[in-house]
């Protein structure tokens, strides 16, 4: 049995003002975790520099090999949908319009 079956058989289980109890406790839990205290500026832009230095980042030549595989896939891609949208409505006229 999960968590979550457990927990419906004990909501189930308590009285109303067990239940209204356990709502007020819940509550004051919530807003105590949201005054939490924020991490100031510096100190969190110390952790963004500490995470960015973990960052495997790529060379120039892997630089240049993804943004040409990127371009080559637009390209690609724009190519079909033009192709696709003059066909169809090449189509759509034909069935429907005069032409």
């Amino acid at each position: 049995m999960n968590r979550q079956a457990k927990r419906m058989m004990q909501r189930q289980k308590t009285t109303g003002p067990d239940r209204l109890e356990s709502m007020q406790k819940r509550r004051a839990v919530v807003a105590q975790a949201d005054r939490k205290k924020r991490t100031p500026p510096r100190q969190f832009i110390k952790e963004v520099r500490l995470e960015l230095k973990k960052v495997a980042w790529p060379n120039r030549q892997e630089m240049i090999a993804y943004t040409l595989v990127v371009l080559v896939a637009v390209v690609v891609l724009t190519s079909l949908v033009f192709g696709m949208d003059l066909v169809f409505s090449k189509a759509v006229i034909h069935f429907f319009g005069g032409g």
